[in-house]
């Protein structure tokens, strides 16, 4: 399997919407980062994590192939606003969307028009399926474990593919859920930045502590702020 990397910033990305700090305005692009999204592929499988506003443009440079399921870890903007920027995939067939119970309900609200009985033409067609904390099961042929983890007093999914776990927005983790990490030889988990505690995310030394804790053998840092510092730096 192979791993891109489509977006690696946090909420507001980077730099920052009218910030004035040297980062937000450093010419090097290892400073400049999308929101959080990945692609993970195989030889016949491509599966789509997290769509987020920028999705359009992360897209855009790969090739234009069918992607056989789309992994929301939950509903924040962030994560699911590009999700009509998907429709151009619908040349392949329905798109299918993996979320837990509470992301796949706001879904249907926040996009009404995709689940009517009656779909207007040029409407995404967008399949869900409902994923259970700790459920296994395959997207074509690579094999996954949804697996819940707390985004501050909100649960949401990371997911396991074999020995490849993508974490974000990870705060705490339960005992039971944190086994199911064990000796995964390569793990991206979110890191917001080296200082102020926050409410709902991991700083970088737990995300380090977590990845010694599991026992990764190599670590990738996401869903980093402006605050992080230049890249080459931190």
């Amino acid at each position: 399997m192979t791993f891109t990397f489509l977006g690696t910033g946090t909420s507001s990305g980077v730099p920052v919407l009218g910030c004035p700090c040297k980062v937000c305005h450093s010419s090097d692009p290892h400073d400049r980062r999308f929101r959080c999204a990945g692609l993970l592929e195989s030889e016949k499988t491509r599966i789509l994590i997290d769509c987020g506003p920028d999705i359009r443009l992360q897209l855009m440079p790969l090739p234009f192939s069918k992607i056989d399921g789309v992994l929301l870890t939950h509903i924040h903007y962030d994560h699911v606003a590009g999700i009509d920027d998907l429709r151009g995939f619908c040349v392949f067939g329905d798109i299918n969307i993996y979320a837990n119970q509470p992301t796949a309900d706001a879904l249907r609200m926040t996009m009404p028009y995709c689940f009517t009985e009656k779909l207007y033409p040029g409407v995404p067609l967008l399949k869900l399926h409902t994923l259970r904390p700790g459920q296994q099961g395959n997207i074509g042929d690579i094999p996954f474990q949804a697996i819940e983890i707390m985004h501050g007093k909100m649960p949401i999914l990371a997911c396991r593919f074999g020995t490849f776990a993508y974490i974000t927005d990870m705060k705490t983790i339960t005992d039971e859920s944190r086994e199911l990490f064990r000796h995964v030889r390569t793990l991206v988990v979110n890191s917001l930045r080296f200082e102020r505690e926050h409410h709902s995310h991991m700083l970088v030394d737990d995300a380090i502590a977590f990845s010694r804790e599991i026992g990764a053998e190599r670590t990738f840092l996401i869903h980093i702020t402006h605050n992080i510092g230049f890249h080459d730096e931190a």
